[in-house]
């Protein structure tokens, strides 16, 4: 029997193309349960596949509607999405142009994604019941393989699944649909005494061990089976047999799989002491904290000007207000830092969410949050949906890294996703980085933002001395290795004075391209058009993009010449050759290759910062957010490429990561120093993050932004074409092109520019071709169901079989 209730589910087998809410009966025996925020299981397309699909509405069903399907079963007893994530689950859809299940899957953490069981069990016994000849063939096929399961699988893949019906229903054949989490709780079996022990503990019999495990949990009102038998010196048999004998019971109490930071001492917020600049911002954003009106601010303060402590003090005082509040960092790197930082301040209240946490930490830290035992989440971009019922405030730190952007499904950025959530709860928005995104400082400039500023370092210090070393005149003195004389000078009087250094090179490996003396090609990886990497350390060729690895080639692919030059430097030769130049040098490297481990990151930097090693090399983790007082020096190697990474981005990101980098060092007592090596020692960009001077650099760039109608005065929305094959690739990026024209010619209410179709920088990635289009501009209402309705017609048009379409809202285009 149904119920006069229809259910709107968002399926997991959708595609982009014919996505929707689907309607679905709701059974009587599901009425309860069969509210929005439930996942069920559900049939699905022709074949009725069972899928997993979550309730997004329910809705009166009307009378034609009552050839619907309906739900086969409920997969959790309450909602695991609020009436707040179900609307953003609409709204990620909606403004990233994904699937509502997409969509779904991001918001929960993955350790309780469902997977779907068929069970199938074979009753032998129903031997008088007639069948047909199809019948009785499947039947003695069922009985003859030992796997029911896989048998019926075979079965169905033969289009014979009416018939297993058929046996299903003649009751041959037992079937069970169960769905289970990927995760399941964590728990610790307990034991405790019965009642009819307490009551009457003369009438049992028990030995002298049993005797001495009751009387120790008379002592304890809770007590694990594990404890309780190493208090008393006996073994777990002692324990079952109590438990046999009625005097006790066995029970499981749910535990939480910690996150662990190692922390000092705890501190108290009132011993944070603020500077006159610090002050203002606090009782600035303190005082809008206060209204419960939505507001965005951006802090734009100089590196180690102590943004950090105007975050802890504002975090206390969203706690004190009853509220909760969320802090997102860019990098996995700075997690381990900041969470300590927060959990000396606040406790077991901090919560924790990153993606190299295990499943279960994750899925554990979620439910600490949703049952309100955690008041802050400090995490990267994920951490943005973390299940408060009250935020009061979300504080973005470093806000211009790209890392807050998904490069996949749905492709969200997690500061629209704050400030969504910010409107929801009334609550404040804190954009904070020495190097604001030229997006914000423009919304800033705008009046959209309000603009905060800290323009001195909290220590009183000034910022360190920065110079350009002109790499051209290196090489015609004869200096050919990859340190400049002045650096090498450097580092020595450090490793002298006992201070550290910090080195940076955004290239991880060996050599970075391994070329051919005849063909002038490079070794490519054979599923991108990318050269690979030489790692020396396990004497290997790997691909930083898709992960191939092979052993280093003898002859040249292309040509077969066995002449082959190593070009490039990357981090692991230059730890090489630092510990030639300084063999007494203690060296750390920090890059993907050196912080695999899943407490890497907090064991070396906590030792950097112990004095452990006197040199820290590493790539752009190690460019931001770190704070180690005795770093005097810095030093940036090769750096020029980033300038022309084919990207609109590429100047804002060089600048930001020579700024920042050059930030690290001198935030102690004692001054610093930075130099920057290069082969273009008169660009200005680079001449402006020597200077930490970011209101020129703005100026700079906004004008170049406006004159090429890139984001923030345009948007711009990214096509992207992929596919195994390179014909179907660039035929559906033509068609994609065709789609727009013709939708174009039917009419639109918007200025529109479209730039090509062409074949994406790296135009093989991971095995497949990538074609891009670019949509520039303004990201309205209208421009969306625009990018929807290509999207929707490139999914049913033939040129699209085995070839991925997706639209990117202002990501990235360089690659």
């Amino acid at each position: 029997m149904y119920t006069k209730l229809k259910a709107l589910v968002a399926v997991s087998a959708a595609s982009i193309s014919f996505d929707k809410a689907f309607s679905y009966l709701v059974p009587e025996s599901l009425a309860e349960k069969a509210v929005p925020g439930v996942r069920v299981l559900i049939p699905f397309g022709k074949g009725n596949r069972k899928r997993v699909g979550l309730i997004l509405r329910v809705e009166k069903l009307e009378e034609h509607e009552k050839k619907l399907k309906p739900i086969i079963s409920a997969a959790d007893n309450f909602p695991v999405l609020n009436d707040e994530m179900l609307d953003m689950v609409d709204w990620l859809r909606e403004n990233t142009f994904c699937t509502y299940f997409d969509a779904v899957r991001t918001i929960l953490p993955s350790g309780m994604n469902i997977n779907i069981r068929e069970n199938y069990t074979l009753n032998q016994n129903c031997i008088d019941i007639s069948l047909t000849d199809k019948e009785n063939k499947v039947f003695d096929f069922l009985r003859e393989n030992i796997d029911t399961n896989i048998a019926a699988e075979e079965v169905k893949a033969q289009g014979n699944g009416l018939i297993l019906e058929s046996l299903i229903s003649k009751g041959i054949l037992q079937y069970e649909l169960t769905g289970k989490q990927n995760v399941g709780d964590s728990s610790i079996k307990m034991l405790e005494l019965t009642e009819s022990y307490k009551k009457s503990p003369e009438s049992f019999k028990l030995t002298v061990k049993q005797k001495m495990l009751a009387d120790i949990l008379t002592d304890h009102d809770e007590i694990s089976v594990k404890e309780a038998c190493y208090l008393c010196g006996v073994g777990t048999s002692v324990e079952k047999k109590l438990v046999e004998k009625g005097a006790a019971r066995e029970y499981d109490y749910e535990v939480f799989r910690t996150v662990n930071i190692g922390m000092n001492d705890s501190r108290s917020i009132n011993a944070i002491v603020l500077t006159d600049e610090q002050q203002k911002v606090f009782e600035r954003v303190s005082q809008q904290m206060h209204t419960s009106n939505p507001h965005c601010f951006l802090l734009h303060g100089v590196t180690g000007s102590g943004k950090t402590s105007v975050f802890e003090k504002l975090i206390g005082e969203c706690i004190s207000l009853g509220k909760q509040a969320v802090l997102l960092i860019p990098e996995i790197s700075l997690t381990p830092q900041t969470v300590r930082r927060f959990r000396e301040l606040f406790g077991e209240t901090v919560a924790v969410i990153h993606s190299s946490l295990s499943l279960g930490q994750r899925m554990d830290e979620y439910k600490r949050i949703k049952r309100g035992l955690a008041k802050i989440a400090v995490g990267t971009r994920s951490a943005v949906f973390a299940p408060f019922e009250n935020i009061g405030l979300i504080i973005v730190d470093e806000e211009g890294e790209r890392s807050y952007k998904s490069d996949s499904a749905p492709r969200y950025n997690a500061i629209d996703v704050a400030k969504k959530r910010c409107r929801t709860h009334n609550a404040v928005l804190l954009l904070a980085s020495a190097t604001p995104s030229i997006e914000s400082y423009y919304y800033a400039q705008k009046g959209i933002y309000e603009l905060l500023e800290m323009k001195k370092r909290y220590s009183g210090t000034v910022l360190p001395h920065v110079g350009i070393v002109d790499m051209n005149e290196e090489r015609y003195d004869g200096n050919a290795s990859e340190f400049s004389n002045i650096l090498i000078d450097e580092i020595n009087e450090n490793l002298n004075n006992h201070e550290q250094t910090i080195l940076l090179l955004n290239r991880r490996g060996y050599h970075t391209i391994i070329s051919c003396c005849d063909c002038h090609k490079p070794v490519y990886c054979p599923n991108c058009s990318i050269p690979m990497t030489y790692h020396k350390i396990n004497n290997t060729l790997m691909c930083h993009y898709c992960g191939h690895s092979q052993p280093p080639v003898e002859s040249c692919p292309e040509c077969g010449s066995t002449r082959l030059k190593q070009m490039g430097f990357g981090t692991q030769k230059l730890e090489e050759q630092l510990s030639k130049l300084f063999p007494q040098a203690r060296i750390l490297r920090m890059d993907a290759d050196t912080t695999m481990s899943k407490y890497s990151y907090e064991r070396n930097f906590k030792d950097f910062g112990q004095g452990k090693y006197d040199i820290m090399i590493g790539t752009q983790m190690i460019g931001k957010g770190l704070d180690f007082p005795n770093v005097t020096l810095v030093g940036i190697l090769s750096v020029d490429k980033a300038l022309y990474a084919g990207d609109f981005r590429s100047y804002e990101r060089t600048f930001s990561l020579a700024a920042q980098v050059v930030g690290r060092c001198g935030r102690g007592e004692k001054s610093g120093r930075a130099y920057l090596q290069t082969f273009m020692p008169d660009h200005y960009v680079l001449n402006l993050a020597a200077k930490q001077d970011y209101e020129a650099f703005y100026k700079e760039e906004i004008l170049i932004r406006k004159a090429l109608l890139f984001p923030p005065v345009c948007d711009i929305c990214v096509l992207g074409i992929n596919s195994e094959d390179d014909e179907k690739a660039k035929k559906a990026s033509e068609k994609i092109l065709e789609i727009i024209k013709k939708l174009v010619k039917n009419g639109v209410n918007f200025p529109l520019r479209v730039l090509g179709p062409v074949k994406c920088s790296y135009g093989k990635i991971n095995g497949k071709f990538r074609y891009r289009l670019i949509l520039k501009c303004k990201n309205t209402y209208d421009f969306r169901n625009f990018i929807r309705d290509i999207l929707s017609e490139a999914g049913h048009a033939k040129e699209f079989n085995n070839v991925n379409v997706f639209a990117d809202i202002n990501g990235d285009i360089g690659i």
